[in-house]
């Protein structure tokens, strides 16, 4: 299904739409277009006070996704489990505030999906290399599971998974180009995704950003 963004302005020369996913779920095609330079200097801003690491799974599990956060909270994963935590635990600081930009797109794109009362205390910036994948997995650390998940990509196009309420159910897969944000919440705010692959040449600095806002408390 696509439809109007309830008369937001288009970026670029295109015509703002959006591809649904599901109850409550859609694809906002080149929503951030016009904001990815912005957005790319507010990200190198963030990793320069809180650098990119690869966090351990509760398994001991090395992730091939290196992360860091911003925002109030920042999510977390290690042996101990997965969690939200105000301090980055490798300087003890912290975390960065969140950018005006994050905060003013992760509002805009929530709104232009039908959630105008979303106000993201977590921003978790991962980076893909050619060779990185998420698997399938349910955002639920939050203690707001009212609130819908925003997401937004940059850099390589990628394929997005997008599943069901249960880890087994069938997956779609969707391309993601730079400036797309998927925002869901409502039924499926417990649906299973994640991201099969990366494109792009063997080029050891071209990857994919991918900022994921949250209402984590």
């Amino acid at each position: 299904m696509t439809f109007d963004l309830f008369g937001t302005a288009p970026d670029d020369n295109a015509s703002p739409h959006a591809d649904e996913l599901g109850p409550g779920a859609f694809v906002l095609r080149g929503f951030a277009r016009s904001r990815l330079d912005t957005l790319q200097g507010d990200i190198d801003a963030v990793i320069a006070q809180a650098p990119l690491r690869h966090w351990l799974t509760p398994g001991g599990k090395r992730m091939s996704v290196a992360m860091t956060n911003c925002g109030e909270v920042g999510w977390i994963s290690d042996r101990q489990g997965y969690r939200y935590g105000t301090h980055d635990p490798l300087s003890k600081q912290r975390w960065p505030s969140m950018p005006a930009s994050f905060a003013a797109l992760a509002r805009d794109a929530s709104e232009a999906a039908g959630y105008p009362d979303f106000h993201p205390d977590a921003c978790l910036i991962n980076r893909y290399t050619l060779d990185a994948r998420l698997t399938l997995h349910q955002d639920r650390d939050e203690r707001e599971l009212g609130a819908p998940i925003v997401s937004v990509s940059l850099g390589l196009p990628a394929t997005f998974l997008w599943g069901g309420l249960q880890r087994s159910d069938r997956t779609r897969r969707v391309r993601l180009e730079p400036g797309d944000v998927v925002v869901w919440g409502g039924p499926s705010r417990l649906v299973y995704h994640g991201i099969a692959s990366v494109e792009g040449s063997f080029d050891a600095q071209a990857v994919r950003y991918n900022l994921t806002f949250r209402q984590a408390r």
